[in-house]
C-alpha cells in the first residue's frame, strides 16, 4: 500500500504539471524521457523459393559483412513509408508502403538506445532488378536463409527475433494469457 503522504504528493505533482501550458509540458517530457533513434528495416523474402527460402541482403562499406535494407526515419515520417523509401534507395526495389506488412515483432528495442520498426515483403527475385549506388551500398544479393554470409552484429541480432541466422534459437513459449 502506498503511504497517504506519498500519494498526495504525487497527485499534487500531477495537478501542477497538467496546469502548465502544453508546449512547456511537452518540453519537460522531452527532457525527462529517454531518447531513441528510430529506424525502419525491411526483411525481403524471395517469393519464388520454397523451404527456408532466400532473403535480400546488402553489403555496405567497409564491406566486411551483410545487412538488411534499413535506415533512419525522417522527422514525422511514418515507419512503413520510411521502410519503403530506404528499400528503394539502398536496393532499387520499389514497393509501395501498402505492400509491406508489419513483422512480428514489429518493433525491436535495442539496449543501445535505438528502435527498429520491422516490415516484411515477398517479391519474385527473378523479376526484381537490384540496383545499388556503389557508395552507400556496395552490393545487393539474395542469400539462402540456411546459408547466410557473414552478417553485421546488429543484423544477426535482429534476424534472431525472426528465427533466422546464427543467433536464432528456440522460440520462447508464448506468455500465459493475462487474467
Amino acid at each position: 500500500m502506498i503511504p497517504r503522504a506519498r500519494a498526495t504528493g504525487r497527485a499534487l505533482g500531477y495537478r501542477l504539471f497538467y496546469r502548465l501550458p502544453v508546449p512547456l509540458r511537452r518540453r519537460l517530457v522531452r527532457l525527462a524521457v529517454p531518447k531513441y533513434i528510430v529506424g525502419a528495416v525491411t526483411l525481403v523474402r524471395d517469393a519464388e523459393t520454397g523451404g527456408a527460402g532466400r532473403i535480400l541482403l546488402l553489403r555496405q562499406p567497409p564491406g566486411h559483412s551483410w545487412s538488411l535494407p534499413a535506415g533512419l526515419l525522417q522527422r514525422g515520417e511514418a515507419p512503413v513509408v520510411g521502410a519503403a523509401r530506404e528499400l528503394h534507395e539502398e536496393s532499387g526495389v520499389r514497393l509501395s508502403p501498402d505492400r509491406l506488412r508489419p513483422a512480428v515483432p514489429n518493433a525491436v528495442v535495442h539496449a543501445k538506445g535505438w528502435v527498429d520498426v520491422v516490415f516484411e515483403a515477398d517479391v519474385p527475385a527473378s523479376r526484381t532488378a537490384l540496383k545499388v549506388d556503389g557508395a552507400e551500398v556496395l552490393e545487393a544479393a539474395w542469400h539462402p536463409v540456411d546459408d547466410l554470409p557473414r552478417l553485421s552484429r546488429a543484423t544477426a541480432n535482429l534476424l534472431a527475433h525472426y528465427g533466422i541466422g546464427p543467433h536464432a534459437g528456440p522460440v520462447p513459449p508464448a506468455a500465459p494469457p493475462a487474467s
